[in-house]
C-alpha cells in the first residue's frame, strides 16, 4: 500500500481519525461508542487576540474579548460554544479618541456580568504618553454586550497616581472584589498584585492590599512583573493565577491560594507557589502563555491564554501581533489544586483513557513506557490525541500531546511511546484498530492493526497487549473509558 505517512503525521489531528470506526472484532457490535462532549482544544482559538477573556455561559452565550494588536479598541464576539468563538462575528463596542486621556494603548480588557449590567474594565494610556497606563471600566444595561448603548468610560480609582493594568473582579462570600497589578511608587518592580473589596462595579470601598511582589526568579525575567490575575474559587480555596516575566518566550503563570475562609484583605492570607505552574513548552511549540482567564464547559474548568508559535521574535515583543487564544481543559489534582499540564499544541481534541477495571486510575506515560496510575500531577503526561493512523484508512494513532513526536507503539507486548520515524515498521507498531470497547461499546478498544486477536489492555498498572476470551474481567482490561 503507497501511504504518505508524513503527511499523516503532520496532519496532527486536526483532522479526526474517528468520524467513522472499521469494522469490531468477531462477535462485537459495530456501533459507534458514545463519546463525552468534546471540549475544543483547536489552537489557536482566535488568532491575535492576546490577554484573552472568555466569560462562563450567561443566558446561554460565551463572550470573548481581549486585546487587539493595534492596541485601539475593545472588541467582543459571542458564541454558544467555546468552538464557536472562533468564527463568531467580531463586534467594537469603544474605540479611542483621537487625543488625550485613553488615546494611547489599550490594554487586556475584561468583560463582567455583574447584576443586570455589563462591564469591561481595561488599561488605557495617553495621546501624549501611550505609557501612561491607568484602568478604566465601560458599563452597558443592555442584555447583549455587543450592542451598541455603551457609557463612556470612567475612571477607576486605586490607591496611588502611578502605571495600573489588569483589573478583574469577581465575589466571593457576599462580597465583590478588584484585583489588579500596578506600580507602587517606592517598590522596585514595574508591577505587583493588589486587592480590595469594592463599593460598586466602579468604585472600590477599602485601601489596597498588596498581595504579591515579583521577587522570584521566574518572575524577573526581563521586568519584574505579576500581572493579569484570574481567579477560580474551588475546593475550599480561591487560587489567582498570574503572569510573570517579559512577553517573550520567558512570560509564565504563577498561582497565589488562600483559604475560602479567610480575610482575602490580609495580605498573610495568600501563600505564592515557588515555582511557576504553566510555562513554555519547546515541545508543543508554544512560547510565553499567560495572561488567563478561566471560563466552564459543562461541570469542566476550562483554561484561556494566550502563546506564541514561535520564540524568536525581532523588536519589542510587545509589538509582536501574534499572541493567539488557546484553550484547554484543566484538571485537579487528588489534593484539589489545580493541574495545569502544558499549554498543548495545534490538533484536535485532548483525551484521557482510563481502563474499565480501574476507573479511577488513567493511561500515563513514564519515562515512555505507558502504565496505569492515579493522581498524575504531571497530568500532560496522561493527554493524547486520535490522529490517522500510519497505515492509512481504517486505522488510528495515540500521539503524546506534550511529545507530540512520539505515539504509542506496541512491540514484544510492551507498550511505550516512541519518537516518529518513516518506516513500515514504525507504521505497524503504532497504528491501531479503534472498535466499540469490548466489555462497553460506550468505551473504546485498540486492536493492533496487523493482528486481529490482540488488544491493548491493562494488566496490574501496566498496558500490555493481551488476547482478550470471552470473560468479561478480560475485557475490561481491553476496554477504555474516554474522558
Amino acid at each position: 500500500m503507497g501511504i504518505d505517512r508524513r503527511t499523516l503525521f503532520k496532519a496532527g489531528g486536526v483532522v479526526a481519525a474517528v468520524s467513522a470506526l472499521p469494522a469490531a472484532a468477531p462477535g462485537v457490535a459495530t456501533a459507534a461508542p458514545a463519546s463525552p462532549a468534546p471540549l475544543t482544544t483547536r489552537n489557536p482559538l482566535v488568532e491575535q487576540r492576546a490577554d484573552p477573556f472568555v466569560t462562563r455561559p450567561v443566558d446561554g452565550m460565551y463572550y470573548l474579548t481581549g486585546s487587539v494588536p493595534e492596541y485601539d479598541r475593545v472588541v467582543v464576539r459571542g458564541a454558544s460554544t467555546i468552538d464557536g468563538l472562533s468564527t463568531a462575528r467580531e463586534r467594537t463596542i469603544w474605540r479611542r479618541p483621537a487625543s488625550g486621556p485613553m488615546a494611547g494603548y489599550i490594554w487586556a480588557p475584561e468583560l463582567h456580568r455583574v447584576g443586570d449590567r455589563w462591564y469591561v474594565y481595561f488599561a488605557a494610556g495617553d495621546g501624549d504618553d501611550p505609557f501612561r497606563i491607568r484602568t478604566y471600566v465601560l458599563e452597558s444595561p443592555n442584555a447583549d454586550p455587543r450592542a451598541s448603548g455603551w457609557l463612556p468610560p470612567k475612571r477607576m480609582v486605586t490607591g496611588w497616581e502611578s502605571f495600573t493594568l489588569d483589573a478583574t473582579t469577581f465575589e466571593h462570600r457576599g462580597k465583590r472584589y478588584f484585583l489588579w497589578a500596578q506600580s507602587e511608587p517606592g517598590i522596585a518592580t514595574n508591577s505587583n498584585l493588589y486587592i480590595a473589596e469594592m463599593a460598586s462595579p466602579t468604585e472600590l470601598a477599602t485601601a489596597p492590599v498588596r498581595i504579591a511582589v515579583p521577587t522570584l526568579s521566574w518572575e524577573i525575567q526581563g521586568f519584574l512583573v505579576n500581572e493579569g490575575a484570574a481567579v477560580l474559587i474551588r475546593n475550599g480555596r480561591v487560587f489567582v493565577t498570574f503572569s510573570a516575566s517579559a512577553t517573550d518566550a520567558r512570560y509564565c503563570m504563577g498561582l497565589l491560594t488562600a483559604d475560602e475562609n479567610a480575610n482575602l484583605l490580609d495580605a498573610r492570607s495568600w501563600t505564592k507557589s515557588p515555582n511557576p505552574i504553566f510555562v513554555t513548552s519547546a515541545e508543543t511549540g508554544q512560547y510565553g502563555p499567560g495572561h488567563n482567564s478561566f471560563t466552564v464547559q459543562g461541570e469542566d474548568d476550562v483554561l484561556v491564554y494566550h502563546a506564541r508559535d514561535y520564540r524568536d521574535i525581532t523588536g519589542d515583543p510587545l509589538f509582536d501581533p501574534n499572541r493567539h487564544t488557546r484553550v484547554q481543559k484543566l484538571y485537579w489534582n487528588e489534593d484539589g489544586t489545580p493541574a495545569f499540564g502544558v499549554p498543548v499544541g495545534k490538533g484536535g481534541q485532548v483525551v484521557r483513557l482510563s481502563p474499565y477495571d480501574a476507573r479511577h486510575l488513567v493511561v500515563r506515560h513514564a519515562e515512555f513506557r505507558l502504565r496505569v496510575d492515579g493522581n498524575v500531577r504531571e497530568v500532560a503526561d496522561s493527554w493524547f490525541r486520535f490522529t490517522p493512523g500510519h497505515l492509512g484508512a481504517g486505522t488510528v494513532a495515540v500521539r503524546s500531546v506534550n511529545f507530540p513526536e512520539r505515539h504509542v507503539a506496541a512491540g514484544d507486548g510492551v507498550l511505550r511511546i516512541e519518537p516518529y520515524a518513516d518506516t513500515d515498521e514504525y507504521g505497524r507498531a503504532t497504528s491501531f484498530v479503534r472498535v466499540p470497547g469490548l466489555a462497553d461499546r460506550s468505551g473504546v478498544s485498540l486492536r493492533l492493526s496487523d493482528d486481529p486477536g490482540a488488544y491493548v489492555s491493562h494488566d496490574n498498572g501496566r498496558l500490555v497487549v493481551a488476547r482478550p476470551g470471552g470473560g468479561r474481567a478480560e475485557r475490561a482490561r481491553a476496554t477504555f473509558a474516554i474522558g
